[in-house]
């Protein structure tokens, strides 16, 4: 397999495996934990990778991904005393463990490949140099396959609770009320977010992931409100979105995650520009 094949390619499943939870995130209004997550999660990525010197290490995954739960879970520790509301407790706690992440690296890991450029904004290019090969036949980035068991994982997540998830995101009320044990789901639903941002932070970086996970299902949000439909509709951009990046990158010799993070904003704009000038139109008799 080339290297621009497999690079387009790891760039599509990053993609859609950020943008799957993402659907449920962006319904939840829990997009700003998503980026408290995505800075929470880099001392658990600095402390896994001090421990097992492996960028792809399961361990540094898990790590990370506990330590970005700790938004969630602290978060809603914090609202529910009733000292604090708004997203004041997410400002509390992402600061204090991106800045101990910052504190690790500059001051017991100078001396290996890993910064805040690395974590934050991720390099592609990069992470497809490594390819899997097998009987002397190459099967593209080794990475792509780490991307895809994530992908699988909340595949399967979604499908396995689709039914809870769907009424505890548009009536968390009755959801309770028909036993769902929503804080759990919650907190299950975080966790995933939190390993798939943890697991392409070496791709995407983890503040790029962001514009992964959310645009996607934000953009499909002005296209429909039908769950089924959202879901596709957010596959679809996810793919559109990551496929046109790589290529204007590959063209300009420029950052990949970048600029499928531009092409997202595009296609938002676009779609939110056609969705306001439908509107007034379907009102004439």
């Amino acid at each position: 397999m080339g290297f621009a094949l497999g690079a387009a390619l790891l760039a599509l499943v990053t993609a859609l495996a950020c943008a799957l939870p993402g659907v449920f995130v962006v319904l939840r209004g829990n997009s700003m934990i998503v980026d408290g997550i995505s800075h929470a999660v880099f001392p658990g990525i600095v402390l896994g990778y001090a421990l097992t010197s492996d960028l792809r290490s399961p361990w540094l995954v898990f790590g990370a991904a506990v330590s970005g739960l700790l938004v969630a879970v602290g978060s809603e520790w914090l609202s529910r005393t009733g000292l604090l509301s708004g997203d004041a407790p997410q400002g509390l706690i992402f600061p204090a463990l991106f800045a101990l992440g910052v504190i690790l690296v500059s001051s017991r890991l100078q001396n290996v490949h890993l910064d805040t450029h690395v974590v934050l904004v991720g390099d592609l290019n990069l992470a497809s140099f490594d390819h899997l090969i097998l009987g002397g036949r190459d099967f593209g980035p080794s990475y792509m396959y780490l991307m895809l068991g994530v992908l699988l994982l909340n595949a399967v997540f979604i499908t396995a609770c689709y039914r809870q998830l769907k009424v505890s995101t548009f009536d968390l009320q009755f959801a309770e009320l028909i036993g769902i044990r929503t804080r759990g789901l919650n907190l299950a639903l975080m966790f995933l977010v939190s390993v798939t941002v943890t697991a392409a932070f070496h791709a995407a970086g983890a503040i790029l992931a962001i514009a992964l996970m959310v645009t996607p299902a934000a953009t499909a949000h002005l296209i429909s409100n039908r769950l089924p439909q959202l879901i596709r509709w957010t596959l679809l951009i996810a793919a559109v979105g990551a496929l046109g990046g790589f290529l204007v990158a590959y063209r300009l010799d420029a950052a990949t995650s970048a600029a499928m993070a531009v092409c997202y904003g595009l296609i938002f704009a676009v779609v939110l520009i056609l969705s306001r000038i439908r509107r007034p139109s379907a009102k004439i008799p």
